[in-house]
């Protein structure tokens, strides 16, 4: 396919790289649009992986919808865990200073395991890392504690080829409660499964430490999502157990939790589309704090090949500016990103006009 060859850079902020790749658009949701090869934005992005593209061909099967089979273990578990973050709540004013800042810690690290790891690194293959890095991320993941790797990314995948239909894992359009936690609670639509199968996630399979951290998922998430935040404020400098465990492990891991889902649910439904406003996703600023970035979601599913998922650079976006720290420290490289000419034809073509174009 013919492909526009533009200049790639970090960000306005970062302009640190000096490579090329070509841009790309994606588009999804119930409306179809004509589609003009001609425009720099229609074109291909020049890379390898092209499975988190919205694929236009499939249609949702008629008849009736599967029966909801409940996961009964989750919704167990989901309920404990946040009766126990509520608990981890009740608990703050009682807690050392240093407790409260070493959750926050913990919390930016477990967050920056999906973000800028299982999300933009594993799940769309926007930037490269090198061992060192991809390491510290498999063992952020692990502290984040949603899914491994692997299959994060692979239903990442799904959710971005199939949004907004029923082989989407968490569907916004089946309500906030399902594409927010629901989608845990209940057993997947058969064409999630199906779907899922059909992707090719030889890269995956490829990654050693993705693989290594698969294999010994269950002890890595022990050891990282709950020993480590419990024990070192109370072997360091004194705090109790109970609050060891509550605030750093258990309220730090219901939000990041929550804070992920959120992406899933409010920034599918509530926001500006100034990207494409015949999709769903919403750009959240609410959802751009909590989730370290990820809320510039119209934008992210216009181009989800763009390592910053916004065209703001830092701009409310931890993410980003760990991805062009990594960079600069020489640990992160081809950090790929939309021009600014194929953003704002893009704005003006399918945009809702929420934004400037100037």
């Amino acid at each position: 396919m013919p492909a526009l060859v533009m200049q790639e850079k970090l960000s306005k902020d970062f302009p640190l790289a000096t490579s090329t790749i070509t841009a790309r658009v994606t588009r999804n949701g119930e409306a179809v649009m004509e589609k003009n090869l001609s425009n720099p934005e229609e074109m291909s992005v020049a890379r390898d992986m092209t499975d988190d593209i919205f694929d236009e061909s499939y249609r949702e099967k008629e008849g009736p919808k599967p029966a909801k089979r409940y996961v009964w273990r989750n919704i167990i578990l989901m309920s404990v865990l946040h009766v126990g973050g509520l608990y981890g709540i009740s608990l703050i004013p009682s807690a050392k200073l240093m407790t409260l800042g070493w959750g926050i810690i913990c919390f930016m690290v477990s967050a920056l395991g999906v973000t800028a790891g299982a999300h933009r690194l594993w799940s769309h293959r926007s930037y490269k890392a090198t061992w060192p890095l991809r390491i510290f991320l498999a063992v952020a993941n692990s502290m984040a504690f949603q899914n491994d790797i692997y299959e994060w990314a692979r239903d990442h995948r799904v959710h971005h080829k199939f949004s907004e239909t029923d082989a989407d894992p968490h569907n916004a359009s089946r309500g906030f409660f399902f594409s927010h936690i629901g989608w845990l609670l209940v057993r997947k639509h058969p064409d999630v499964i199906e779907k899922g199968k059909t992707l090719d996630l030889s890269d995956l399979r490829a990654d050693k430490v993705v693989m290594f951290q698969r294999r010994y998922y269950k002890p890595s998430v022990v050891i990282m999502c709950f020993l480590v935040p419990t024990i070192v404020p109370w072997y360091f400098w004194g705090e109790s157990l109970v609050i060891s465990y509550f605030i750093p492990a258990i309220l730090r891991y219901a939000v990041v939790l929550n804070a992920t889902w959120l992406v899933n649910s409010a920034a599918h439904m509530f926001g500006n589309r100034p990207y494409d406003q015949n999709i769903n996703p919403r750009e959240n600023r609410f959802v751009v704090l909590g989730a370290l970035g990820e809320g510039f979601h119209n934008y992210h599913h216009t181009f989800p090949f763009d390592y910053s998922t916004s065209e703001f650079g830092w701009h409310y976006n931890f993410t980003t500016a760990f991805i062009d720290l990594m960079y600069f420290v020489g640990l992160a490289s081809d950090c790929k990103m939309a021009s600014k000419e194929v953003i704002r034809a893009r704005k003006i073509r399918t945009g809702d006009g929420s934004h400037k174009t100037g």
